[in-house]
């Protein structure tokens, strides 16, 4: 590795875009491991560690005589998580679920019908609040799609009541692959 220590300037440009590079591969990895996708994980890690070795061990060999790698290896280190969790949640790995609680009624009947027509699983419970008579809406999709779910609940039902969970295992029940 001694040719990345006569770069000169572009030492930190390495040290910068690298550990970039290497936090978000490793948030990816750790998503990716914690959502069940461990083969995925495991190769992913791979490349994590080795970038990890390369980029680190680059800041370690001069950072007596030039501190300012430590600083851009620390700056980096956040954007690197940063873009980590963005990437992370335009990929949108696993499945969520989300309930929507709603007065009876006819527009919660057509929700669900919507919702249904569009591709989505929908479980309807009823129950009672404080108010009155209630429906539950159960949903179970891929992450990918929340938003989707979310638009036609929103336009359907504003007043509804939303929470979104992610799920680990869901066994049996519908989701379409899209």
């Amino acid at each position: 590795m001694d040719f990345l220590q006569n770069m000169g300037a572009g030492i930190y440009f390495v040290i910068f875009f690298g550990k970039i590079l290497e936090v978000t591969v490793s948030t990816l990895r750790s998503v990716l491991i914690n959502r069940g996708e461990r083969v995925k994980g495991t190769i992913i890690a791979f490349f994590d560690i080795l970038l990890w070795l390369i980029i680190t061990g680059t800041v370690l060999q001069g950072y007596q005589d030039d501190p300012l790698r430590m600083i851009v290896f620390a700056l980096a280190f956040a954007v690197g998580n940063y873009m980590g969790s963005w990437l992370e949640d335009k990929l949108a790995f696993g499945l969520s679920s989300i309930q929507v609680i709603a007065p009876e009624s006819k527009e919660s009947k057509a929700l669900a019908d919507i919702l249904r027509n569009q591709g989505f699983g929908v479980t309807v419970v009823k129950g009672s609040g404080l108010h009155g008579e209630r429906e539950l809406l159960l949903l179970h999709l891929k992450r990918k799609r929340i938003n989707e779910a979310l638009s036609i609940v929103n336009a359907t039902l504003p007043d509804a009541v939303v929470v979104v969970n992610d799920s680990r295992v869901i066994k049996g029940g519908y989701i379409v692959r899209k």
